[in-house]
């Protein structure tokens, strides 16, 4: 069985208070609709990573709350420091510490990392899958990889498959 690698880009956040920091900047409304969103849609597709390594900027942390209901009973979190404003490279090299008995990981992060992280790791995939992510990786989008035979340790360019790509304006709203 392959591995599965989810990349979850935060949603949308708010840039109304210019006195946060960044790292404090929480989710805007639309934000929070489109987390929303993607929750029914990990629930009904049945995403279920094993770990979940979350950045710890306030947005990405809501993000997965309001995302993380269905993965709560079988998940473990992890909130890391190193994730936050982490490029492809940092996230590379953190995947490759997952233990090769964890079947299926998920990030929440920020782009460009994620997006260079996931391009860098495609071989291939779905057509139209994967000519939307080379265009754009927005806010809230989930993008789903199945990772080559070899495990985590062993991953890096072109080491990957593209299986789905999903933006949260796709999903129906409730």
């Amino acid at each position: 069985m392959r591995n599965r690698l989810y990349l979850l880009r935060h949603a949308k956040s708010s840039w109304d208070d210019p006195s946060l920091s960044d790292e404090a900047r929480p989710l805007s409304p639309r934000g929070e609709r489109a987390a929303c969103r993607m929750a029914r849609h990990v629930e009904r597709s049945g995403v279920r990573p094993r770990l979940v390594l979350c950045s710890p900027a306030r947005r990405a942390r809501q993000t997965l709350e309001l995302v993380a209901a269905p993965l709560a009973e079988r998940a473990e979190v992890r909130v890391e420091d190193t994730l936050y404003g982490a490029g492809a490279a940092e996230l590379l090299a953190r995947l490759r510490q997952v233990p090769s008995d964890v079947p299926s990981v998920m990030v929440v992060g920020h782009n460009p990392g994620l997006h260079d992280l996931a391009l860098d790791l495609l071989a291939g995939g779905r057509h139209g899958a994967l000519a939307d992510l080379h265009a754009k990786f927005p806010t809230g989008a989930l993008a789903s990889l199945l990772v080559a035979r070899g495990g985590w340790a062993c991953l890096g360019r072109g080491g990957a498959e593209l299986d789905s790509f999903v933006v949260p304006r796709a999903l129906r709203p409730r």
